[in-house]
């Protein structure tokens, strides 16, 4: 059982008859069992999805400049003035839902070495060596090892919140 499932496990009173362990009890068990460095494992994996994050801006602001470029294409063809229409909302939820999918496949693999590096009392040490042992002692497929439901969660959210940033920046502009 990793570290974060034991802890789950009894602050939520695991079984019948047990107790609920409190926040600060569960604050304590950590310090003890790991000391100060508990409370940071797996922050080098955290670190290394930053560039989840940028790939992700970089693909959606590129789709975001085609969509644009083809919008005022068709505009001026027409000589209609452009305005944002809910269409527009709806090519960037688009976008933004391509752009994560993108990113978040390149870089899936961290989020694994952070979950492993959060295991209570395992062989996993830094983010480089665990890396190499996931890919030594169960291959490459193991890096992607629940990346369909990390998908489902994090695509409807992103394309929700790009399409509001893009709605409330538009209000703003007048």
């Amino acid at each position: 059982m990793s570290q974060r499932d034991t802890l789950v496990h009894l602050f939520a009173g695991g079984n019948r008859g047990e107790r609920r362990m409190g926040a600060f009890e569960c604050v304590r068990k950590v310090y003890q069992t790991d000391g100060l460095k508990g409370f940071y494992r797996g922050m080098s994996a955290s670190y290394a999805g930053i560039s989840e994050t940028v790939i992700h801006f970089v693909i959606y602001e590129s789709i975001k400049q085609k969509l644009l470029e083809y919008k005022t294409a068709s505009t001026m063809e027409n000589d209609e003035e452009s305005v944002k229409e809910a269409s527009d909302f709806v090519g960037m939820m688009l976008a933004a839902a391509t752009s994560k999918t993108c990113a978040t496949t390149i870089a899936y693999p961290h989020e694994v070495v952070r979950t492993r590096l959060r295991e209570e009392g395992t062989k996993y040490r830094s983010f480089f060596q665990t890396l190499s042992l996931l890919v030594q002692e169960e291959g490459y497929g193991s890096l992607y090892r629940g990346l369909t439901t990390h998908l489902v969660r994090q695509i409807p959210n992103t394309a929700i919140m790009m399409a509001t940033y893009e709605l409330v920046v538009y209000l703003l502009n007048g």
